[in-house]
Parts: C-alpha cells; sequence; structure tokens
C-alpha cells in the first residue's frame, strides 16, 4: 500500500548542488478508426459572457511573484584525525612504541540551496513566503520577473502558520493587489503563480475545490485547496483570484510520490494579513489564544458511535470542546468540556479549522461573541482573548543579546575531561540577565527546559519557545569549570 504523505512543495527539503529534471516525450500510437457510432444528443452551450478570461490576471500576477533561493551554511565540526600511515611505517622502521595522539581537524559540511517562490505585497520590497522556504535560510537572493537580483532579509517568520516576511532594498516594485479570501467559493477559477523545478514565472489554472481544509501540518491551518498543478518551488508563490488579487500563499500538497497529484493548499488572506502586520511591526506575531481543545462535531460523533454511544449534541456542525485550558479566556467565560462552539461574531463555524481562522485574525486583547450549545440550549457570551502566557499585553522577541553571552560547543578534550556527550561552554559573558543569574565565561550549558544543548541553534530556538510559552523562563542545568553542577532560572519578563 502507498503511505500518503503531505509534502512541503519549497525549499522544506534542501538538495545539494543543482537539481535536474528530466523530461520524458511519450510517442502516442494511432488507434484504428473506430466504426461510426450513434451520437447523443447535443449538450446544451454556456453563452459566451459566462467565459472567464485569465489573462489579465496572469499577466498582473506574474509580475508580483519572485524567485527566491537561499543557502543554509554548512556546519563546522570538530573531528578526531589518526594518520593510519604513521603507524604503518614507525612499526616498519622499528618506531612501534611510539603511538601517534589523535590531531583535532576542522571540517565543513557542504553548504545546502534550495529555491521557492514569494509575492511583493508592498511597492517599497516587503515580500510575503513560506517559513518553511527561508526560516533557516543563511543567505537570501530575491530575483525579480524582470531579471533583477537583490539580497533580502528576514523580518519575521512564524511557524505556526508556515509564513515568513522578507525585505529587499528597492522602490515602486509591482505589489499585488491583496483580496479577501473569505469571498471565494467552490468551483471559482484560480490561477497559481510560481516557480516550480527552477522554471520561473509559470501560471497554472484551476478551481477552489474546498475550503477550510486542515491536514495537521501545521499549528493554525485553514487551508485553500485548489487542482490548479503545484510542484516543488511552488512555495510562497501567489493564489490569485480571476481580477488578479492575491486569496492566499500557495505552502503544500498532497502526495503519495511528493509531486503534483491533482490537489494543492494555500493559506488564506485571511490569516496571512494578520500574520504580516505583526511580524512587520513587532517582529513575532502577537497570537490570541481562546483556550479550547476539541474537533469537529461529526468527527467526534462518529467516534462515539464507534464505542457504541448514541450521542447527541443538538447539532452536528460545529466545535465539541474537548478540554479548556487553565487560566484561559474561554475558562474564565464559562466555557466547559461537552460545549459545542458554533458561530464566532456572528459568522457560522462548523469545524475545528473555521474556528482557527477566525480566532487568528484577532490580538490579545480583542473580544469576540461567542454563540454555542450546552445541553442543546443556545448560549451567547463575550470573551477577551488572551496570549500564550495568559495575558494581554504586546510580545515582542528575546533580544539576544540581552543575555549577554557568545557560546560555542564543546570541543572533545572537554566531553573527555567533564564526561560528557554535548553542551554548549560560554565562551564570552557581558553584562546582561545571564550575568545577572550567576553564569560565568567557561560555564557549560547542558539543557535549557529539558531540551539538550548541542549547538547554536539549539539555544536559540529554546529561547524562541520560552518566549512563547506561558511562563516565559529559561530552566537552565549547567556545569562549572570545575566540574561542580549548577542549574539557573532565567526570567524573560524581567
Amino acid at each position: 500500500m502507498n503511505k500518503t504523505t503531505k509534502t512541503w512543495i519549497g525549499a522544506a527539503a534542501l538538495v545539494l548542488g543543482t537539481s535536474v529534471v528530466t523530461a520524458s516525450v511519450v510517442n502516442l500510437k494511432a488507434n484504428p478508426v473506430p466504426e461510426p457510432q450513434p451520437q447523443p444528443a447535443p449538450l446544451a452551450v454556456a453563452a459566451p459572457s459566462a467565459y472567464v478570461d485569465l489573462t489579465s490576471a496572469a499577466e498582473t500576477a506574474v509580475n508580483s511573484v519572485v524567485y527566491i533561493s537561499v543557502t543554509i551554511e554548512g556546519k563546522t565540526q570538530r573531528m578526531q584525525m589518526v594518520d593510519p600511515f604513521e603507524d604503518f611505517f614507525g612499526d616498519f622502521f622499528g618506531f612501534g612504541q611510539r603511538r601517534q595522539q589523535p590531531q583535532q581537524r576542522e571540517y565543513k559540511q557542504p553548504d545546502r540551496h534550495g529555491a521557492g517562490s514569494g509575492v511583493i505585497i508592498s511597492q517599497d520590497g516587503y515580500i510575503v513566503t513560506n517559513n518553511h522556504v527561508v526560516g533557516q535560510a543563511d543567505e537570501i537572493t530575491v530575483k525579480l520577473n524582470d531579471s533583477r537580483e537583490f539580497k533580502g532579509r528576514i523580518i519575521g517568520t512564524d511557524e505556526t502558520t508556515d509564513l515568513a516576511l522578507v525585505k529587499i532594498d528597492a522602490k515602486d516594485l509591482p505589489a499585488i493587489k491583496i483580496g479577501n479570501s473569505d469571498n471565494l467559493r467552490l468551483g471559482q477559477w484560480v490561477l497559481a503563480v510560481g516557480n516550480p523545478f527552477n522554471l520561473t514565472s509559470t501560471v497554472t489554472a484551476g478551481i477552489v475545490s474546498a475550503k477550510a481544509r486542515t491536514l495537521g501540518a501545521n499549528g493554525i491551518e485553514s487551508f485553500i485547496q485548489t487542482d490548479a498543478a503545484i510542484n516543488a518551488g511552488n512555495s510562497g508563490g501567489a493564489l490569485v483570484n480571476a481580477q488578479g488579487e492575491l486569496v492566499g500563499i500557495n505552502s503544500m500538497i498532497y502526495s503519495q510520490t511528493g509531486s503534483y497529484a491533482g490537489y494543492g493548499f494555500a493559506i488564506p488572506t485571511t490569516i496571512m494579513n494578520k500574520v504580516v502586520a505583526d511580524l512587520k511591526v513587532y517582529g513575532t506575531v502577537q497570537r490570541a489564544i481562546l483556550g479550547v481543545q476539541g474537533q469537529d462535531v461529526d468527527k467526534y460523533i462518529d467516534l462515539e458511535k464507534a464505542k457504541g454511544e448514541t450521542p447527541d449534541l443538538g447539532t452536528v456542525k460545529g466545535v465539541y470542546i474537548a478540554k479548556i485550558s487553565d487560566d484561559s479566556a474561554a475558562e474564565e467565560a464559562g466555557l466547559e468540556k461537552g460545549d459545542v462552539i458554533t458561530s464566532i461574531d456572528g459568522r457560522e463555524v462548523t469545524k475545528m479549522s473555521q474556528l482557527q481562522e477566525q480566532i487568528a485574525q484577532h490580538k490579545p486583547g480583542d473580544k469576540v461573541k461567542i454563540t454555542y450549545l450546552r445541553n442543546k440550549k443556545e448560549k451567547t457570551v463575550t470573551i477577551t482573548l488572551r496570549n500564550a502566557q495568559g495575558t494581554t499585553k504586546v510580545m515582542t522577541e528575546v533580544d539576544m543579546d540581552q543575555l549577554g553571552v557568545n557560546m560555542k560547543p564543546i570541543t572533545d578534550e572537554q566531553k573527555q575531561q567533564f564526561g560528557l556527550s554535548y553542551g554548549l561552554v560560554v565562551n564570552n559573558i557581558r553584562r546582561g540577565k545571564m550575568m545577572d543569574a550567576g553564569v560565568t565565561k567557561g560555564t557549560i550549558i547542558l539543557q535549557v527546559n529539558d531540551r539538550k544543548m548541542e549547538t547554536q541553534e539549539d539555544w536559540e530556538e529554546a529561547v524562541k519557545q520560552a518566549n512563547q510559552s506561558t511562563d516565559r523562563a529559561l530552566w537552565i542545568k549547567a556545569m562549572k569549570p570545575s566540574g561542580r553542577k549548577d542549574s539557573f532560572v532565567i526570567d524573560l519578563n524581567e
């Protein structure tokens, strides 16, 4: 049985060197001429006014979509090397008793390269793309449709929605007009514009085949599903309507082979607009959280029926609440396990993806009107949304300079000396949160919030996750230069 996989369609899987695409030409053999057969009555033909002309939309959108190439620098590792020829010739000439000491040598892994697409959303050089295209990039090059090239810099990324904002230094760029993805209807024609297989400025057409689709790939998702052909390299490209307006950012395909198999998925502009605005202003997303866990009502009913139960919730549509988070907005408002959310601010909610999409458009502190069923009776409550810390404060990125440390992986000699297999040693420290907590030069950081510290990326990711957590603290396990174990707590709120 083939295993169906969810596949990133951009730089998620970076390759070494240059990708080569081989095309096969298939010769079709002529079939014998069939005998004449009775023909059915002709079908009614739509009036010429029903014809949808996509040429104007394609010619406009293609100038707003860019080609993004990224480079991830290979890591440098220290390895123990022994020259086997020295042992051989040492024995041959009678010096076999003198064994060579292992030498420390540095080995640099090859750089990795990848490519994807992006969409110009402002004349002064802001470009939206996918996080999986640029999230790990050390160098970004942006090529416009008119062949001009610019160096790009990351303004901010958001793994939860798989979106990223990049900036280039340019003016008077052909920014795309942003449309409202809520206005899309099933069967409506759309265009996918991007750079599949490094074939720049490619346009494909299809229809909207589903809305509010979930695949379980991102923390927040409410995909637009389309049958417009998209492939590797289309990630971050534009999904546009017949008027040439941006309605989504192409992100994923669902495939058994890793190539296009009929359906692609785009992040709607209703989610994109909020994420981009926050990244522009704060560098991180001001994410509102309702504080409920649950599932689509129809899925809940099916699961209960499989257990022999016959649940009657008073509806077969909505979001069934399976759990309320402690100290959340939902708990404060009195929502309970077993309630069914049916609408937000008067807009119908039939599944969890719609709930996520509507909440994602808000920031902490916003008030929303929730309509729900409890024991089949309709109730309404107004809820003030909160952030992950349970407050309505504006969140900002942690300034790594405020921590006041530079670190690097411990050497093989230090591993042997302290009996360790991993760790980051503080090789430089200045006034900051770490020094204030008692960290000194030479301290070896072993774990941060139960995450092993093996690379600089581990440290940065641990800080990022802590900043988005409820308590916003770094719980550090360490070892002093003397070999004594120690621990520290860094409060990121102060």
